[in-house]
């Protein structure tokens, strides 16, 4: 998923996610790297719960310099989005436990009573509801609610979403959603608690896909097209009192949520508020000095690096710092289809003009960071990545030149490259290393809201994007087919493939991967394909962040949910003391 802010899926992902906060640049700080004693001052609280157990009650304060790029669970594909929408608005038929650590990983049945049953050679899935979940009106939850969702996520004007369901439900080719009574026949709903799958090919992993927010319930008549996005119905523990876009968000309790339907979402506030538009830096200095209301306050935005130097010195306000990895990769991403980057060399100079070290730098130092030598995480490489390419992390500039000049380009070229505002610091750093070959860029910032929808355009938007992508679960097939399949690539919403990459030979060794049966086979045949892929230069994989979050001093039963990048496990969060809280 998009980083989006690990992406975001951050994505990244997302995700997405989006792609976390400002860079600065010079010289690394000390600050962020390793302690005296070699340990990682920054991860100290890895796995591990923050500030014991809450008590129920208070208003839960959110700090963001942004707001959501979509609540639509139709269209909600961004990392941090998808957990604050899956743990506090609606549910999905399978979801992550709530868990620190490797815990947080392990699938559990949500709106579904287990994690699927599987016939037809796992051509067919079929999934039985919970008896007694209900939205915020009381209404029962019903399969044809999900089975309605699903099929709007294929909507043209719902663009955005995970498109898990076009890729791998029969009969989904050229649907254009439910509008004038238009259904799927491979989505079957029995009767109100039974929902049954009819996919095109096998796919074993289907109950990993049934975490996306795609497969949450909304009822028909609560559909309002785009404008869904906000005000969602709420089938989880919350629901919506107000949202001004941009500005603020107010959720109170949704009093028929039933506890008792759900093992994961504790609900621990009365009220959550999202106070949007704030500075970045302000953020961090009032969860850093955690005075009065703030202390009831976490970010939702990762900590900024010029903060780093204000945290990890300072033992008492570390105690209070979570810093999950995001898995997720930040990329370059290059136009494969308009020139100058249709030709390979030109894309394999920027492979080694860019120094990744100084772009490291620019995001806070290894204390938060790690550097990326492959396309997938380190967690889909057994815990390593390769290094195919040997290319060293401060860049080759002279060779940069050499493939430019046989590119017949010896003068460099000028380009542009659309960020994120958070990712501006990042992007001088990109700038300053590709400039030294000759490649000058111009860069292009967007708010992190209409991110992905400006690079998502593929007709205007700019030769390149800095994003990134993270795996939606432990498998290689839910990262390398959606970043560099070019069968997906949409003219509006497009996501993943930002290199809008169309590899004939690369195509067909996915759907080769994708229809073996061992998986151990095909975990090793995706790490194989990622140094095919890099080869062919559509993107340069730049690092892997970890989404640091400074807490309030107020906070309990906090950590970072490592299957949403990292983020605040919204399910758990509450605070120590409810009388405290402020709104």
């Amino acid at each position: 998923m998009n980083t989006r802010t690990l992406t975001a899926v951050a994505t990244a992902l997302a995700a997405t996610v989006t792609l976390g906060a400002a860079g600065c640049s010079g010289s690394k700080q000390p600050s962020g790297g390793k302690g005296a004693d070699g340990k990682n001052p920054a991860t100290a609280n890895q796995g591990a719960v923050v500030g014991g157990t809450p008590q129920k009650g208070g208003t839960l304060t959110v700090l963001s310099n942004q707001d959501f790029t979509h609540l639509d669970p139709a269209r909600n594909w961004v990392m941090s989005d998808m957990e604050f929408g899956t743990r506090l608005l609606y549910r999905t038929l399978v979801t992550y436990k709530a868990a620190p650590g490797t815990g947080g990983g392990e699938l559990v049945p949500d709106l579904a009573t287990d994690l699927g049953t599987s016939s037809n050679g796992a051509k067919t899935w079929t999934f039985r509801l919970k008896q007694g979940v209900k939205y915020e009106d009381g209404t029962p939850v019903t399969a044809q609610d999900i089975k309605y969702n699903v099929e709007r996520s294929f909507s043209p004007d719902l663009p955005g979403g995970a498109d898990y369901a076009a890729r791998y439900l029969a009969g989904a080719d050229g649907y254009q959603g439910p509008a004038e009574g238009k259904h799927l026949a491979s989505i079957k709903t029995p009767d109100d608690h039974t929902i049954v799958f009819e996919l095109r090919k096998p796919f074993a992993e289907f109950p990993n896909a049934t975490v996306m927010p795609t497969f949450a319930p909304v009822p028909k008549g609560k559909d309002k097209g785009p404008q869904y996005d906000n005000r969602p119905f709420s089938s989880g523990p919350y629901k919506i009192e107000s949202y001004q876009r941009g500005k603020k968000l107010v959720l109170v309790r949704n009093t028929n949520w039933d506890a008792s339907t759900d093992q994961v979402r504790k609900a621990y506030p009365d009220k959550l508020v999202m106070v949007m538009g704030l500075k970045a830096n302000q953020i961090d200095d009032r969860l850093i000095a955690s005075q009065g209301a703030d202390a009831s306050a976490v970010s939702w935005g990762a900590l900024r690096p010029e903060s780093a130097a204000k945290v990890l010195p300072n033992a008492e306000v570390r105690k209070r710092l979570i810093a999950e990895s995001t898995n997720c990769t930040d990329m370059v991403q290059m136009h494969t289809g308009r020139a100058p980057f249709n030709d390979l060399k030109v894309r394999q100079a920027v492979q080694y003009a860019l120094d990744r070290d100084s772009v490291l730098t620019a995001s806070g130092g290894p204390a938060f960071n790690d550097l990326s030598t492959a396309y997938m995480p380190a967690t889909l490489f057994d815990g390593k990545e390769p290094d195919t390419l040997k290319i060293p992390a401060t860049g080759d500039v002279e060779k940069a030149k050499e493939l430019l000049k046989a590119a017949g380009k010896p003068d460099g070229f000028a380009t542009k490259m659309t960020v994120s505002t958070g990712d501006k610091g990042r992007a001088e750093a990109i700038q300053q290393s590709l400039g030294k070959a000759g490649i000058k860029v111009t860069i292009e910032t967007v708010d992190p809201s209409a991110f992905y929808a400006t690079i998502g355009d593929t007709k205007n938007r700019t030769d390149i994007a800095y994003t990134g992508w993270c795996p939606d679960y432990p498998s290689g097939s839910t990262f390398l087919p959606f970043v560099f399949d070019g069968r997906y690539i949409k003219e509006k919403g497009n996501s993943g493939n930002h290199s809008l990459f169309r590899d004939e030979p690369t195509m067909k060794r996915m759907d080769e991967i994708a229809a073996m049966t061992d998986a151990k086979q095909a975990n090793t045949a995706w790490q194989q394909l990622d140094g095919e892929i890099l080869a062919k230069a559509p993107a340069v994989p730049v690092l892997v962040r970890r989404w640091p979050l400074v807490l309030g001093s107020n906070i309990a039963g906090a950590y970072g949910q490592t299957s949403f990048g990292g983020q605040l496990d919204y399910a758990t969060v509450g605070l120590k003391d409810p009388s405290k809280s402020q709104g």
